[in-house]
């Protein structure tokens, strides 16, 4: 099943039922008015989305009986526009590890099994094909191309298998980083806040079922597309190199406190192992990056110092992921980047 929430009806948007070919979508507000009350109550709605869901998919006498409408993802907000809990991890080490050796420091071993995890702001997101404003280019703007899950209740201290059955949805990220920012930030020794903005998430959030064989062992397995200003960027897969699964990052979260229905837990950029900078490019045949940071990590690594700039306003970042059949799965979180504006 595919859901969204379109820009109708107050700050938490209006639910919608998607075709699988993401053309046609159904308003469903006689089930629920909103993708959070959907999460409240799953195990009910649910089943009658999936009678929506079928009757889209079902052929072109039955979307006219639905009224169903034609589907842009530019009437989107993200699938849930603000969220009582927003977890973002970093279960790709090889991304953590260039991170560190860009610095000349050692990875520390309990990396292996302790995910990282910090705690974003998720009061508001970023509509998939809205600006990512900013206040300067100097703050090093960035994207990271992610993976996430959209969870149920989830007790404390849930066990993996529960919280592999706690998760509903899944949905693509775009996690906005401020580079430049972050190195004061961390110095004071109390976390991200004003380097980490407002993320977005793809136009449509998907059931596991619709991933078919790659969803497994808690992991998507397909490649994660990235361009930058219409050209190829990465295309790593996001079930490989992967060291927590997703279930493992929620039952990281939940091992203090409970989890409610419609939190937000993000994989981290997804990156694979590669043969350095000239030989992991798309252009060189290799499967590029899921953010700037890592090929400036490269460059640092193998010339001393970082290149490649990071964002300018009015550059154009796509994000979006297809099945073995070449259709998108979830829509493309599809941004360009704005300069702030005050009134």
């Amino acid at each position: 099943m595919k859901l969204a929430t379109i820009k109708h009806g107050g700050r938490d948007g209006t639910l919608v039922v998607v075709s699988r070919d993401l053309t046609r979508c159904q308003t469903v507000s006689g089930i629920a008015r909103t993708l959070q009350a959907a999460l409240d109550d799953w195990d009910e709605v649910a089943p009658q989305l999936e009678l929506v869901y079928d009757m889209l998919n079902a052929g072109p006498a039955a979307r006219m009986t639905r009224h169903a409408i034609p589907f842009d993802p530019k009437m989107c907000h993200s699938p849930l526009p603000r969220a009582y809990q927003w977890a973002d991890g970093s279960a790709y080490i090889n991304h953590v590890e260039l991170v560190r050796r860009a610095r000349g420091a050692e990875l520390p071993p309990e990396f292996h099994t302790d995910p990282l995890m910090y705690q974003g702001g998720s009061d508001s997101f970023i509509g998939p094909c809205d600006d990512i404003v900013a206040g300067s280019e100097d703050w090093g703007i960035d994207f990271e191309a992610e993976v996430a899950v959209v969870t149920g209740d989830v007790p404390m201290g849930a066990s993996v298998d529960e919280c592999a059955g706690a998760i509903r949805l899944l949905m693509l990220v775009n996690d906005v980083s401020l580079r430049n920012l972050i190195p004061a930030e961390l110095a004071k020794g109390f976390g991200f806040f004003q380097s980490k903005p407002a993320s977005a998430f793809s136009p449509v959030a998907v059931t596991p079922d619709e991933l078919g064989a790659a969803w497994r062992d808690g992991k998507v397995h397909r490649p994660l597309e990235v361009a930058l200003n219409g050209e190829p960027f990465g295309r790593p897969d996001a079930g490989v190199d992967m060291t927590f699964s997703l279930p493992q990052l929620v039952a990281h979260v939940a091992k203090t406190r409970e989890l409610e229905a419609g939190s937000i837990i993000g994989s981290g950029t997804v990156s694979n192992k590669q043969g350095g900078l000239h030989g992991s490019s798309i252009a060189n045949g290799g499967v590029g990056y899921c953010c700037l940071a890592e090929v400036r990590m490269y460059e640092t690594i193998e010339g001393g110092k970082p290149v490649t700039p990071f964002l300018r306003f009015g550059d154009r970042v796509r994000i979006e992921m297809h099945n073995e059949q070449g259709a998108s799965i979830f829509g493309a979180i599809d941004q360009t980047v704005a300069e702030l504006r005050r009134r």
